[in-house]
């Protein structure tokens, strides 16, 4: 099994929740961190952005990319989902196994 590391940004701490809850108890991530009030610097529709939001670090395994990332893209409010995916190259084997074994 492949891990990997899924940054996706929200618009608050609610819709970050609910994504986090949603993605865990559907066994599409093992894990999710919430770190809130970041600041996101970014160009859209022709105009300079700069708003708050808050980050997901969601561990998880390539195998479920496909349909975490579509259930991201359900329950997130906008029109496009930041979703990033990184290979997690080394990890802690304990660590790892624990993802492996929750995503069954």
């Amino acid at each position: 099994m492949e891990f990997q590391l899924v940054l996706t940004t929200c618009p608050d701490e609610q819709i970050a929740n609910t994504i986090a809850q949603h993605i865990v108890s559907e066994k599409l991530a093992a894990c999710v961190n919430i770190l809130p009030k970041i600041t996101s610097v970014y160009h859209w529709q022709g105009e300079m952005q700069c708003d708050n939001e808050v980050q997901l670090l969601i561990k998880t395994s390539s195998e479920k990319f496909t349909l975490l990332n579509a259930r991201i893209n359900e329950l997130h409010p906008y029109d496009v989902v930041e979703v990033i995916a990184l290979n997690i190259q080394q990890g802690d084997n304990h660590y790892l196994n624990w993802i492996r074994e929750y995503l069954k």
